[in-house]
C-alpha cells in the first residue's frame, strides 16, 4: 500500500475475527483466574509471583508469540499480541509487565539471530515445563531514550566478546534466565557502534544489583544488571556488528502498540470499576451516576478508552502488513498511555475518599498508569517521533 492510499484508507474500523475474539477471551480468563485475585498482595509485598510465570507457560502466555518451529504457539501477528496485552495489563499492570517481558528477548532473537540462534535459544524460552525469563538490557544511568549515550563496552578478545558496565530500571533484571544486551563495540561511533549479545544466567561475571522500590507496576521485578568482565562467544553476537540500534528501532515500531495496548487495559478496568461503583453510590437520594459531572466524566473515559484501542488497533494492522509504522506507533503509546493516566485519576476521583485508599483498587491503578508514559520512549519522545513525520 502506497503512503496516499494509507492516508485515503486509515484503516480506523475493525472487526475482530472469531479467532481473535477467542485469543482475547483466552488471556481475559488467565487474568480473571490467576493474577486478579493476587494483584493487590503481590503490589503489598512488591515481588512478583513465580507461580503464576509457570501456570502462563504452561497456558501458553509467554510462548505464544514464537514460531511454531521453535517451539512457540505462532501467533506471530502484533495484533495478537495487542489483543493478549490489554486482558493481562487489565489483571495487573505489574504481573503483565514481566510476562510479557519473559517473553520479549525472543523478539530481537527472531528478528536479528541468525537460524542457529534461533533454534537455540527460542525454544529455551518457549519450554513449557522449564518456565524462563527473558529481559532486554538496554537503559543506563545515562542513556534512556538516547541510545547512542550507551557507555557499557563489549570488546573483542580472540573468539570472545568481553563486556564491561551497568544497565539499570531492567524488568527483570537480575532474575533473568537471558538476557539481549545492548553495548557499544565503536566508542564514539554514536548509532553505528552499537552492537546487541545473548548473555544467558551464570554466566561468570554477570549479576543483579540494586532492586527498585517503584511507585506503581511493584509485582514486577525492575533492577540493575551488572557486567563485569562478562565473557560470551563470539556466536552470541546477535545481528550485524555495530548495527543493533538500528534493530532496536525496528523491534520498538512492533513493541509500542503492545504497550499501547496494556495502557487500554489498564484504563479499562478503572472505568470498569468507576462505573460500577457510580451506579451504586448512593448520595443525596440517589446514585452519584444521576449527577451529570460524573455520567459525563465516565463517557470522556470511555470515549478515550475505545480511542486508544482503534489507534492501536491500526498500529497494529499495519505493522501485521507490513507497512511503515513508526508514526501511528508512537501516537498509538502516547495517546492510550495518557489516557490510561487521566481515566485512573479520574476513577480515583469518581470513587472520592475511598478512591483514595488503598483497600480500593483504583489508586493501585492510577500508580500503575504512570510508568506507561515513561516507558518504552516516554510520552515526548514519542511526540518527537511524531514530528519527524511532517
Amino acid at each position: 500500500m502506497s503512503g496516499t492510499n494509507k492516508e485515503a484508507n486509515p484503516g480506523l474500523c475493525f472487526q475482530l475475527s472469531d479467532e481473535q475474539l477467542e485469543l482475547k477471551k483466552w488471556a481475559h480468563g488467565f487474568a480473571e483466574k490467576e493474577i486478579r485475585p493476587i494483584a493487590a498482595e503481590y503490589d503489598e509485598k512488591e515481588e512478583f509471583p513465580m507461580q503464576v510465570l509457570e501456570k502462563a507457560a504452561k497456558a501458553g502466555l509467554t510462548s505464544y508469540a514464537a514460531p511454531a518451529e521453535y517451539g512457540g504457539g505462532g501467533l506471530t501477528s502484533v495484533m495478537a499480541a495487542c489483543l493478549i496485552a490489554e486482558e493481562l495489563y487489565w489483571g495487573c499492570a505489574g504481573i503483565a509487565t514481566s510476562l510479557m517481558v519473559a517473553g520479549l528477548a525472543g523478539l530481537p532473537l527472531y528478528y536479528m539471530g541468525t537460524e542457529e540462534q534461533k533454534k537455540k535459544w527460542i525454544p529455551f524460552l518457549c519450554d513449557p515445563e522449564t518456565p524462563r525469563m527473558g529481559a532486554m538490557a538496554l537503559t543506563e544511568p545515562g542513556a534512556g531514550s538516547d541510545v547512542k549515550a550507551i557507555k557499557t563496552r563489549a570488546e573483542k578478545d580472540g573468539n570472545e566478546w568481553v563486556i564491561n558496565g551497568r544497565k539499570c530500571f531492567i524488568t527483570n533484571g537480575g532474575i533473568a534466565d537471558l538476557y539481549v544486551v545492548f553495548a557499544r563495540t565503536i566508542p564514539d561511533a554514536g548509532y553505528h557502534g552499537v552492537s546487541a549479545f545473548i548473555v544467558p544466567k551464570g554466566t561468570p561475571g554477570l549479576s543483579g544489583g540494586k532492586k527498585e522500590r517503584k511507585m506503581g507496576i511493584r509485582a514486577s521485578h525492575t533492577g540493575d544488571v551488572i557486567f563485569e568482565d562478562v565473557r560470551v562467544p563470539e556466536e552470541n553476537l546477535l545481528g550485524e556488528e555495530h548495527m543493533a540500534f538500528f534493530g532496536a528501532m525496528q523491534m520498538l515500531e512492533k513493541s509500542r502498540p503492545v504497550v499501547a495496548a496494556g495502557a487500554v487495559g489498564v484504563a479499562r478496568a478503572a472505568y470498569e470499576y468507576a462505573l460500577e461503583y457510580a451506579k451504586n453510590r448512593v448520595q443525596f437520594g440517589r446514585p452519584i451516576i444521576k449527577n451529570q459531572a460524573i455520567s459525563f466524566m465516565l463517557a470522556q473515559m470511555k470515549t478515550k478508552i475505545e480511542a486508544a484501542r482503534l489507534l492501536t488497533y491500526r498500529a497494529a494492522d499495519l505493522a501485521d502488513r507490513g507497512e511503515p509504522c513508526t508514526t501511528e506507533a508512537s501516537m498509538a503509546k502516547a495517546f492510550a498511555a495518557e489516557t490510561a493516566m487521566e481515566v485512573t485519576t479520574n476513577a480515583v476521583q469518581i470513587l472520592g475518599g475511598y478512591g483514595y485508599m488503598r483497600d480500593y483498587p483504583v489508586e493501585k491503578w492510577m500508580r500503575d498508569a504512570k510508568i506507561l508514559s515513561i516507558y518504552e520512549g516516554t510520552t515526548q519522545i514519542q511526540y518527537k517521533v511524531i514530528t519527524n513525520s511532517f
